[in-house]
């Protein structure tokens, strides 16, 4: 007894089945990560060291080389990426797909560490872990605030703001841009030190011995114990600048202190730094979320989670969401489930123009969310995404599911109309009849998607999860057309009745284009030598056209939004970076002004750029009002 043999004489039996797969399908689908494409990034993992005062030959030759021969030896190293600059060594090493991160970055960690005795000793290093570029930064927040309070704004952000961002589910990291970190800065009277006979190691020394909070253990009563603590007694620059410096033994002796050879402030650690949109000073957090977390999801709680921060903002500060990565998702996923659904309601329609009936044309249309459901679980069965691929796969496989079934179901009206058996006999029959016919279309179509499964490389990684899906999609559609197909029929198929209009056009259409393709294919016959020619023609020209195609692996996007970058030649001050950024943003505010652009954002350093000598690069960022708006024209300047 075969499966449709099974499925016809136990209909409750195969509707079952097919509402397992539905079920579990759902399940899967309610518990697959969102985004845009495979997870397919190299594991790469980054050295950086810093060898303050060091030129970039000095670097290259005592710190990178060194580094570099060490590394060498790890398994599973595709390309090992270097760059010496001016006190600083970053180098990149980047895995195959295959290797794990964790286990690179020890192996990495390791063979740096073998190294440090190579290395100078007042070099500091430090090694970290990109698992992919997949934790994306799902949406982008700025602050407007002037200036004078950006050491309030930044502290207020990473006390209050930053917590509340980083607990939600699928946050992996908050990014914080712009920044002004609270730090006392002292600035040292050269010619008050000298007439005072003092050196920088004498203040240093000074700082180190008198800026210091001991614990002082505690005090035990019989019914307490108390926590002894010994204050810092320098607080406030105020404070500070009362610190003795150096008394004689002479108790009349003048007391030299802080204040008197230095002025101390409270000041932004680091002040050559710039991060401004639309002309305006900013500190902005980015969101990047977790590698196997819902990109939509994750911006939603954003989203909501911003909207209960704002109203606790202080007086006269804004918080304004300035990109979202996940709208670009959000209408790519919907665009494709919008072609998905046109691609059903069309196979159904043709499938209906052939056939003449509504109930025929139900029975291959029932399979399709069966198979294209039950696609869910073969993604979380072999632990995929919901993606552009993806789900490209399962519009792909829409022309792919009816096939068993109408094969199924037209050999059954066929036995219905020409040998007169009653429904349940002819189903039961005509589906043992094309048993191995489907078994073997169904086995030649998921092997040509097999050799995608054996590429290797970022291509192979990339189509895998499109060649999986396909072969699981095609699979379920065998099996239902050989259990929930013939069980239909056995209760839909009806005899053919006289024909209508539509089915009249239909075969007079259809009547019209075999009366074409014979007299085509007779003049063929009767021309031999000039199909040849056509057909050499025709590849001849194909191969040309494809020789001027250019070649890439995703096509061009709009996604809104246009990168500039500056870069200096090295040793270039900030100075020199901010009066040039200036500049590129005077160009940028055009666009913005004339509505073009909704906004334009430019920092120094270039993002990532850090180190001794970082302030040789530039980067803004503009961004378009919605995807898809026309952009402006290249210019010339």
């Amino acid at each position: 007894m075969t499966l449709s043999d099974l499925s016809v004489r136990r209909p409750v039996l195969a509707t079952v089945f097919s509402l397992l797969i539905i079920a579990f399908g759902l399940i899967a689908l309610t518990s697959l990560p969102l985004r845009e494409l495979p997870d397919v990034d190299r594991p790469i993992v980054s050295v950086n060291a810093t060898y303050p005062g060091a030129s970039a030959e000095v670097v290259e030759n005592q710190v990178t080389r060194i580094i570099e021969d060490q590394l060498s030896g790890i398994d599973g190293i595709d390309v090992i990426h270097s760059n010496s600059r001016d006190g600083r060594s970053s180098i990149n090493i980047e895995f195959s797909l295959d290797r794990d991160l964790e286990d690179a970055t020890n192996d990495v960690r390791n063979a740096v560490s073998r190294a440090r005795g190579q290395l100078p000793p007042d070099l500091m290093s430090r090694s970290s872990a990109k698992p992919t570029p997949t934790p994306r930064r799902s949406s982008g927040i700025r602050w407007n605030r002037p200036r004078s309070i950006a050491i309030q704004l930044t502290d207020y952000a990473e006390r209050y703001v930053v917590d509340r961002l980083a607990v939600l589910d699928g946050v992996a990291n908050i990014q914080i841009g712009g920044s002004f970190r609270p730090a006392l800065r002292i600035w040292l009277d050269t010619n008050a030190m000298a007439a005072r006979g003092l050196t920088v190691q004498d203040i240093e020394t000074a700082l180190r011995a008198q800026n210091i909070e001991l614990p002082a253990g505690y005090v035990q009563s019989q019914e307490r114990d108390y926590q002894v603590r010994v204050a810092r007694a320098f607080e406030t620059p105020e404070q500070f600048e009362r610190l003795p410096l150096r008394s004689g033994s002479d108790p009349n002796a003048v007391v030299v202190r802080l204040g008197d050879v230095a002025r101390v402030e409270m000041a932004p650690e680091e002040t050559r730094r710039i991060f401004r949109g639309n002309g305006n000073d900013q500190v902005g957090l980015g969101i990047v979320r977790q590698s196997r977390s819902n990109a939509l999801q994750v911006g939603e709680r954003v989203k909501a989670e911003i909207e209960r921060i704002i109203p606790t903002l202080p007086p006269g500060t804004n918080m304004i969401l300035t990109a979202d990565s996940t709208v670009f998702i959000d209408r790519a996923i919907g665009r494709v489930g919008q072609v998905l659904l046109e691609c059903t309601i069309l196979v159904v329609l043709v499938i209906f123009l052939f056939l003449g009936s509504w109930r025929a044309a139900f029975i291959p249309a029932a399979v399709i969310p069966v198979c294209l459901i039950g696609a869910f679980l073969v993604m979380s069965v072999f632990g995929f995404s919901i993606n552009l691929l993806t789900l490209l796969a399962l519009v792909l496989a829409i022309g792919l599911v009816v096939d068993d079934s109408i094969i199924v179901l037209e050999n059954v009206q066929r036995r219905v109309d020409t040998l007169g058996e009653p429904p349940l006999v002819a189903a039961e029959r005509g589906a043992k009849q094309v048993f191995f016919a489907i078994v073997a279309t169904s086995a030649v179509l998921v092997a040509v998607f097999t050799p995608l499964l054996f590429v290797r490389g970022y291509v192979g990684a990339l189509f895998v999860e499109l060649a999986v899906v396909i072969a699981g999609v095609i699979v379920i559609s065998a099996f239902c057309a050989l259990s929930l197909s013939p069980m239909m029929c056995s209760k839909l198929v009806k005899p053919a009745r006289s024909s209508t209009k539509l089915t009249a056009f239909v075969d007079k259409t259809m009547g019209a284009v075999r009366a074409s393709y014979r007299v085509s294919l007779e003049a063929a016959l009767q021309t031999k030598a000039l199909v040849f020619a056509l057909f050499g023609a025709v590849v001849l020209m194909g191969g040309f056209l494809f020789s001027q195609l250019s070649s890439e692996l995703t096509p061009p996007e709009d996604r809104g939004v246009i990168i500039v970058w500056a870069q200096a030649p090295e040793g270039s001050g900030f100075e020199y970076m901010s009066r040039v950024m200036g500049q590129v943003e005077e160009i940028l505010a055009s666009y913005v002004e004339n509505g073009e652009a909704q906004r334009a954002m430019v920092m120094v350093p270039g993002f990532g750029d850090s180190g001794t000598n970082r302030f040789s690069s530039g980067m803004a960022r503009v961004f378009f009002g919605r995807l898809g708006r026309s952009r402006p024209q290249r210019r010339r300047y």
